[in-house]
């Protein structure tokens, strides 16, 4: 099926060929990086996580979304996800890919990635993200290329597969477990050393990624003979602003604890992020921002007639994603930081070499998604062409 991605349009290549500037742009500022040292960045020796790791904690999130799809279809049998499971599944696979390279290109020197392999830790968190990760990968490339084969010849989906399909299942909401524990288990962090932690980014994933693939799939049908199908993306958009609201939720629950504890380490990073803190206002119009894409992502994805206008949906699930975005790729890691231990403030911002950095892995991600889902669509397409025929190919 490989072959499949060298088959396309002039706007198919004109994407490809944009998307390989991109990722040029950002290697050659790596190489930069890697000459002169993580200096370059806006991080500190009190700002020590930035852009890249904020980036790896939100992809998590999306990766581990997949099994929103995944789950209903596999387990409950709802037929309406049939033909975007795959497309899930290959979300996966380049969200995962991302998170590996942001912790690559925030080592530093890429050699000390070896570290975690000749040396492992098993007291260590980052060991078990490095093993529930790297499985993950392998499980959803695994699940997801034998089905599509399966699909391609007409067949169902061999018996030995289902066992894996089940552990991914299972596997899915791990990844992000583990990485919300690199957090929460910190002491001397108390933005971050929070029970709930967990839970919050398993709500907050749950949100962001079903957004990403309602754009995704519009994305599809727009620009392929492939339809996802209507009542998938709707199925999606209810099931991104349910676990909008419980995000929300929670971190009201942290803002109520904080004040109403009356204990200030734990009030610094909110006031910092959406207030100031001694005159350090860098975050607050990052954090204004996300409060308006919140509430339009909410009044959109909770109001049926706005949801089902694709127009009003495209916009509440950008607004979604975006939102989760900034909170969780980008203020949840610079507001932990913030006092440091020693009640001073040091603001973080990413500089431009570690902007084209950041863009140069998400466009590697999105390059890699292009080619799985130039297969994907092509393999749906015949094989919806081939059982129903032309006019049903798009319905």
């Amino acid at each position: 099926m490989l072959e499949l991605v060298l088959k396309g349009s002039q706007r198919y290549w004109a994407w490809v060929i944009f998307l390989m500037a991109l990722i040029g742009v950002g290697f050659i500022a790596y190489l930069y990086q890697l000459k002169v040292g993580l200096g370059i960045t806006g991080m500190s020796r009190d700002v020590s996580w930035g852009l890249y790791i904020g980036q790896f904690t939100f992809l998590v999130g999306v990766a581990a979304s997949a099994v929103t799809v995944v789950l209903p279809y596999y387990l409950h049998n709802y037929k309406k996800y049939g033909r975007i499971a795959v497309i899930g599944e290959f979300l996966a696979i380049a969200s995962v890919l991302m998170c590996m390279l942001f912790i690559f290109v925030d080592l530093g020197q890429p050699m000390r990635v070896l570290n975690v392999l000749l040396h492992p830790t098993p007291n260590s968190i980052m060991f078990y993200d490095m093993i529930v990760l790297s499985g993950y990968l392998i499980l959803n490339l695994l699940c997801g290329w034998v089905i599509l084969t399966a699909e391609k010849k007409g067949a169902p989906p061999p018996k030995w597969i289902k066992p894996f399909l089940y552990i991914a299942i299972c596997w899915a909401p791990s990844i992000h477990i583990v990485t919300a524990f690199l957090y929460q288990g910190l002491p001397g962090r108390d933005y971050w050393m929070t029970a709930i932690m967990a839970a919050k980014f398993l709500s907050s994933a749950f949100a962001s990624g079903p957004a990403l693939l309602v754009i995704l799939c519009m994305i599809v049908r727009r620009f392929t003979n492939f339809d996802p199908g209507k009542e998938a993306i709707q199925t999606l958009a209810k099931t991104s602003a349910y676990f909008l609201l419980v995000t929300i939720g929670f971190y009201l629950f942290e803002v109520f604890t904080a004040f109403y504890s009356g204990i200030p380490s734990h009030q610094y990073s909110i006031i910092y992020l959406f207030k100031g803190l001694e005159g350090y206002t860098k975050l607050v119009p990052v954090m204004s921002i996300c409060i308006l894409l919140a509430a339009i992502g909410v009044i959109i994805l909770v109001t049926p007639p706005l949801r089902k206008w694709e127009v009003t949906l495209a916009i509440g699930a950008a607004a979604t994603f975006l939102c989760l975005w900034l909170e969780k790729g980008i203020s949840l890691v610079v507001g932990g930081f913030i006092p440091n231990p020693f009640d001073k403030v040091f603001e973080y911002w990413p500089t431009i070499p570690e902007t084209l950095i950041t863009i140069g892995v998400w466009s590697v991600g999105f390059f890699v998604l292009t080619l799985l889902y130039k297969i994907a669509a092509t393999v749906k397409e015949k094989a919806i062409f081939d059982k129903y025929g032309e006019k049903q190919v798009k319905t």
